[in-house]
This record gives structure tokens, C-alpha cells and sequence, in this order.
């Protein structure tokens, strides 16, 4: 029996190459569209001075939502910077509509993989927790190295790539965790079509972000419609919450800062530092001391 012509060899062996270049064309779209759109008005800083990373005011939103919730599931900073990192090499931190093949939102899930519905994915507090709900199946993942952990929730086909995210995932977890105190700004200028603003709107996101239990320690009830209420001065303008510990003070003071733009947010202070928005240099600046973390929204 004659040896088969190679050509039909070389042809396959073409076409496979053909569609690794189109996965791959495909992927690097979704890289380049994901890109951060948008000024980056914000500012993470090593405590040390060692560093910095800056943002846009959407990615700063999604990122403090991601931390919210590893924070309201009591999970460990680890966890929170695997998240971050993950959702930096997957939308480049923005909500995005579309991905490889049904990919969809911060971690690029697939309703056809069983991540949700489009709608539920879409919703970043819900896609942050399935992320940690499948990260926390992971055995030992605090102590992987990040990407290792990564890939074993995502299961992508480029598993080095989140390891490059981690200095700036490190940092946002540091500061939107409240271990690196002072450390997070943004300039604060209102986003367009921002539509939530005042009291009621920061207390909802709270609740949205953190939990139904996010306003408990003022003592407040939640109400039907998800908003807690809670003590307000400056003309009805001001929400007031304590923070049971200096950390947890720092969660809720940076997490208000980077939801600057989308809430209408002017001023946050909390343990004798303030940020206020519209400064050139968008600092934390001493100012008289308080045990609570007070965010002052725009009138």
C-alpha cells in the first residue's frame, strides 16, 4: 500500500494553526477594547512610597466592589488580590458586554459554563462571588503562586498571564482592605450620566457592596428597598458610619473614594485624615480626628 500524500496532513496541520491564531486574534481584541477607558483620576500608592498604579474612575468602582465582597465573605487579602488581578488581566476592570465566544463582565464568566445568567454576571458584586465561591474550592490557594490560583478558577488558555497583574493587584487589595491607611485617591469629578447621588444612593452601594449588615454597626435597619438609614449633618448630606476597628475604617473610607465619581461623593474623612474632591492633588490631608467614617455627598 502506497504512504498517504502529505498534503492533506499539511492542511490540517494549517487549518489547526489558522484557528490558534483566530482564538488568538480574538483574545487580544478583547485585551485591546478592555483597555480602561476613561482619565485615570485615581491613584493607588505603596505605603512605603515604592510604587504606584493609576486607575480610572470605573475601574476603581469595580474594584472596590470585588474587595467589598471578599471582605463581606470574610475572606483573607490573598484572596482579594488574586480577584483583582484576575479581573485586571480579564476586562482590565470594566463591565464588559462581550469576550471569547459568551465570555461576559469583570471575569469574563460564561452562562453557557454555568456562571450565571448574562444578566446575574453582568452584576459585579454577583460575578466577584462566584469568582471567590469557586477560588475558596480551591485547596491551600493563599499560599499558590497567584497565577496558579487564578487558573484553577479560570481556567484560561493563557494561565501566566495573570501573574504580571500582581504588584497592582497587591496594591489595591493593601489600600481597599484598609491595611495601607491614606493610600487610595481620585479626583473625585462626577462621571457622566452619574444619576445616583446623596445619602440614600452611598447607603444603598454600601449594601450592595458589603451586605445587609454594612450599616450595622450605626445601628440601622435596612429597609425594604435595600437602603439603610443612618445619621446625617451638613444639610441632610452626610453619611456617618462607625468602624468597629481602624481597618475596617479604611475599607469603607477608600471604598467611598473610589465610588467618588459614580456617587457624587465631595468629602471623606475618617481617624483625623480627610480627601476631598477637586484638590489638584487629591491627598489625604490632617483634619481634626473621629472614630466614624464620615462621606459627604454633593449637595
Amino acid at each position: 500500500m502506497s504512504e498517504p500524500s502529505p498534503l492533506p496532513r499539511r492542511r490540517g496541520r494549517t487549518g489547526a494553526a489558522f484557528l490558534v491564531l483566530l482564538a488568538l486574534a480574538a483574545y487580544l481584541v478583547v485585551q485591546y477594547v478592555s483597555g480602561g477607558a476613561g482619565e485615570p483620576d485615581c491613584q493607588v500608592v505603596a505605603a512605603d512610597g515604592g510604587g504606584a498604579y493609576t486607575f480610572t474612575p470605573e475601574q476603581a468602582v469595580n474594584a472596590a466592589t470585588i474587595t467589598a465582597v471578599g471582605v463581606g465573605r470574610g475572606l483573607p487579602e490573598r484572596a482579594v488580590t488574586i480577584a483583582l488581578a484576575t479581573a485586571l488581566q480579564e476586562s482590565a476592570l470594566r463591565n464588559i458586554e462581550h469576550g471569547d465566544r459568551d465570555s461576559l463582565g469583570l471575569f469574563q464568566q460564561r452562562p453557557s459554563q454555568g456562571w450565571g445568567t448574562p444578566r446575574q454576571i453582568m452584576d459585579p458584586a454577583y460575578a466577584a462571588g462566584m469568582f471567590y465561591a469557586h477560588l475558596e474550592k480551591v485547596p491551600g490557594y493563599t499560599g499558590l503562586p497567584l497565577t496558579d490560583a487564578a487558573q484553577r478558577v479560570q481556567r484560561s488558555g493563557y494561565p501566566l498571564a495573570y501573574a504580571k497583574h500582581e504588584r497592582d493587584a497587591t496594591l489595591l487589595a493593601a489600600a481597599l482592605t484598609g491595611r495601607a491607611a491614606a493610600t487610595l485617591t481620585c479626583k473625585g469629578r462626577p462621571a457622566d450620566g452619574a444619576a445616583a447621588a446623596g445619602p440614600d444612593a452611598v447607603r444603598s452601594a454600601l449594601v450592595r457592596d458589603f451586605g445587609r449588615d454594612a450599616m450595622a454597626p450605626a445601628g440601622a435597619e435596612v429597609g425594604a428597598a435595600g437602603a439603610a438609614a443612618g445619621p446625617e449633618d451638613d444639610g441632610g448630606r452626610t453619611v456617618s458610619v462607625p468602624a468597629e476597628s481602624r481597618r475596617r475604617g479604611w475599607q469603607l473610607a477608600h471604598w467611598a473614594v473610589a465610588n467618588a465619581s459614580a456617587l457624587r461623593i465631595e468629602r471623606v474623612s475618617y481617624a483625623g485624615r480627610q480627601w476631598t474632591a477637586g484638590t489638584t492633588d487629591s491627598e489625604w490631608r490632617r483634619t481634626a480626628g473621629a472614630d466614624e467614617v464620615r462621606i459627604v455627598t454633593v449637595q
